[in-house]
């Protein structure tokens, strides 16, 4: 996946008033003092913020995401407000740039569906991730497999439905990245997005 149109589409929306998340899975995170914590996809950084102060100077949040003009949006917020404890780094999904076991907690908010490759996504998650270490997701599934005309298409995939996958491949990918027992916090009823019918759901393992 060229990932120019994602770059392109969010830095567009740095600046907006647009809510870009299906779901709130900081409300559910439960982020405890000198944790470590990773916001993937985090966007123009207001996640990664509420968790900084939650884990105090000890702890440290990273936030990462491909849109470099969120990235400085986020960093510009950081540094007016004098928060220390955080980083935000340029980095795709499939490959993030962290190193084994670094994480106590790994947070997102609808954004691996926009991955190319989300078994590589769940593997990256379980990687950094620290022995006891625990992930809240929030994203998208479809009800039905995407078209292939559309399933490479960056604009579509900008959109949030075009990468998804079915509940299915979804759980399965989890059991292949190593977590055996996936909660599901809520799920919702199934909605018509782009060209496809899809669901939001918040899951934790």
């Amino acid at each position: 996946m060229n990932y120019a149109s994602i770059d392109e589409r969010y830095s567009q929306l740095a600046e907006s008033a647009c809510c870009l998340s299906c779901g709130g899975a900081i409300n559910y995170a439960e982020a405890a003092k000198n944790e470590v914590c990773v916001d993937l996809g985090s966007g123009r950084g207001t996640d990664v913020l509420r968790l900084a102060e939650t884990v105090g100077d000890k702890g440290f949040v990273y936030g990462i995401d491909i849109s470099e003009g969120m990235l400085q949006k986020a960093r510009n917020t950081a540094e007016r407000l004098g928060v220390q404890n955080v980083e935000f780094i340029k980095s795709t999904l499939e490959q993030i740039n962290l190193p084994d076991g670094k994480a106590n907690l790994v947070i997102s908010n609808c954004t691996i569906n926009h991955a190319s490759d989300k078994q590589i996504v769940w593997n990256e998650i379980f990687r950094i991730l620290k022995s006891g270490g625990r992930f809240v997701v929030s994203d998208i599934y479809s009800k039905e497999p995407v078209p292939e005309e559309y399933r490479n298409d960056p604009v579509a995939v900008s959109e949030c439905w075009a990468g998804s996958v079915t509940r299915e491949i979804y759980l399965e990918q989890l059991r292949k990245a190593g977590f055996e027992i996936v909660k599901i916090i809520e799920e919702s009823e199934p909605y018509e997005k782009g060209m496809i019918r899809v669901a939001s759901w918040t899951i934790a393992a």
